[in-house]
């Protein structure tokens, strides 16, 4: 039995693995958790003493496979915050196989228990989505990214829709399984096969619908992303910000025409030394040497990934993100885009879904007395950045048309992003920097959720990476045309607008809120049932 327990284990962890993008198929993940739910029902039957943390300990060993396998890329920008993020998300996933465990003797029926996994696992997902400690890369509706044809129905539902219907079908397999065990009868193993079958290839049937009856834009602009493909650990520090101006003009000039709307740059592209001063940078020389630059083009936005900072001289600490320099100095910094135009005044966007512990100090106030900046220092920096409430939308000087100006992590953030199409944006662009992870995983995967955020919305998208890859992506999700990595060049692509909202855009992650409400009750109808044994 202990054999058979490890084999389970270990499939499933390895069919989580093979069901993640960009190199497996998610076809695998509506049976990749099956083995481990079997592996439960063992130790309930088992005459162990201690069934909830021998769950845990094998869960975790399954879950520790499928974050190593997808995620072990961090270890190129930092091997502290591979382990952290590796190790703790891992253990994340066995508590809530362990609470299946643990329910399955409160409620004594499995249905019950499945739909209290089922919630419980989507209220941790969103959860993931907005703590401190966020890390939601592995959410199981992101694995469908590049399977696009398979999840247009995500207008509707996003990511979390896609999260229910693995987890749905997975407990459909367990019971056919199940019901195999105890009869023995291949007949019956097919015949209980089709619900999950069909529980697959209906929502498949759906999405080829939708996708067949989508009508495209009735109306496009005219964009440009650079690549610049600079080392972002030493040649990024060695050159100026009038050598990055020179390198954006060799690389757009070619590409740039009377018509084109929008010049997009990557993530933090212009960041020498501390970047700009928040309050004076509108009356640098720089700022108005791009907007020479501009002028020159007709009808031309410069779109830019641009560092700036704000000091505060004051003896206490001003803002939660403040950064203490010396006695009554302090300053915040921001990873911002900018949009540069001849006839207004730059209007800034500041980066406000941060990446841990590189970006900000999780749960600083508690963190920080205990370990100074080592949290912080999980890839090479060493202050945290400041963020703004709301989304910014950036509207074209002429044209008049809207664009969201989403920076690198934040394009995983499903209800994030629907702020932007909320607030007006009738296009995406993505500035981003994925050169930290080298050529693996993490800058396909991060390329590949992107497509997830063109479905939800409906809006094309135009993304600019530092060393790649940089696309264009169609409202469908699909990749129009790309710039491969650590290739150095331009990309002009004709991007549709879009001013109506999607289902999923007006309400945003209903399904995990809806789940959060039931997984509550069930744990307050678990614990009635308990005390009513009691009395």
């Amino acid at each position: 039995m202990v054999k058979q327990n490890y084999i389970l284990i270990l499939l499933s962890g390895i069919l989580l693995s093979l069901g993640w993008p960009t190199f497996g198929s998610p076809i695998l993940l509506f049976i990749a958790l099956v083995p481990l739910l079997v592996f439960v029902q063992h130790v309930r039957d088992s005459s162990l003493k201690n069934k909830n943390r021998t769950v845990f300990v094998y869960s975790y060993v399954a879950f520790l496979i499928w974050n190593i396998w997808t995620t072990w890329w961090i270890y190129n920008s930092s091997v502290f915050g591979a382990v952290f993020a590796i190790l703790c998300n891992s253990s994340f996933y066995a508590v809530l196989i362990t609470l299946y465990h643990w329910s399955l003797k409160r409620f004594q029926t499995q249905f019950l228990s499945a739909v209290f996994l089922i919630t419980a696992w989507i209220s941790f997902e969103k959860f993931h989505l907005f703590w401190d400690f966020s890390w939601p890369w592995l959410n199981l509706g992101n694995a469908f990214s590049e399977y696009i044809y398979w999840i247009q129905w995500y207008e509707y539902t996003g990511v979390f829709g896609g999260s229910l219907w693995v987890l749905v079908v997975n407990f459909f397999f367990l019971s056919q399984y199940q019901a195999y065990k105890e009869h023995g009868s291949y007949s019956l193993l097919i015949k209980k096969s089709i619900p999950g079958l069909l529980g697959i290839a209906l929502p498949i049937a759906c999405s080829l619908i939708i996708f067949m009856n989508y009508e495209e834009p009735k109306s496009f602009t005219e964009v440009v992303v650079i690549q610049p493909n600079i080392d972002p650990y030493e040649e990024k520090y060695e050159q100026t910000n009038e050598d990055f101006k020179g390198l954006l003009i060799d690389l757009s000039s070619k590409h740039l025409s009377p018509s084109t709307s929008y010049l997009i740059t990557p993530e933090t592209y212009f960041t020498e030394g501390s970047g700009f001063d928040i309050d004076t940078f509108e009356n640098s020389e720089f700022i108005r040497s791009l907007k020479d630059f501009v002028s020159s083009h007709k009808s031309l936005n410069l779109i830019a990934g641009t560092q700036f900072y704000k000091i505060h001289r004051t003896k206490n600490e001003p803002t939660p993100t403040a950064n203490k320099i010396n006695i009554n100095f302090w300053v915040d910094f921001y990873n911002s885009a900018i949009q540069i135009n001849p006839s207004q005044k730059g209007v800034v966007y500041h980066k406000s879904k941060l990446v841990v512990g590189v970006e900000n100090m999780p749960y600083k106030s508690f963190f920080k007395p205990l370990l100074g900046e080592f949290m912080l220092d999980l890839g090479g920096t060493v202050s945290s950045r400041a963020t703004q409430k709301n989304r910014t939308v950036f509207t074209h000087s002429t044209a008049g048309s809207q664009i969201a100006p989403i920076i690198c992590y934040e394009s995983i953030y499903g209800e994030f992003v629907t702020e932007y199409a909320r607030n007006g944006a009738q296009f995406f662009s993505i500035l981003t920097n994925d050169a930290w992870w080298g050529n693996t995983q993490g800058h396909k995967q991060l390329l590949s959720y992107a497509r997830l955020r063109a479905i939800e919305n409906r809006r094309a998208i135009a993304r600019s990476a530092n060393t790649g890859i940089s696309a264009f992506i169609d409202a469908q999700g699909r990749i129009v045309t790309s710039l491969g990595y650590e290739k150095q060049g331009a990309l002009k692509g004709s991007v549709g607008l879009n001013s109506e909202l999607t289902f999923y855009s007006k309400h945003g992650d209903y399904i995990a809120l809806i789940s959060r409400f039931s997984c509550f009750l069930l744990l307050i109808f678990s614990f009635g049932g308990v005390f009513r044994k009691k009395s």
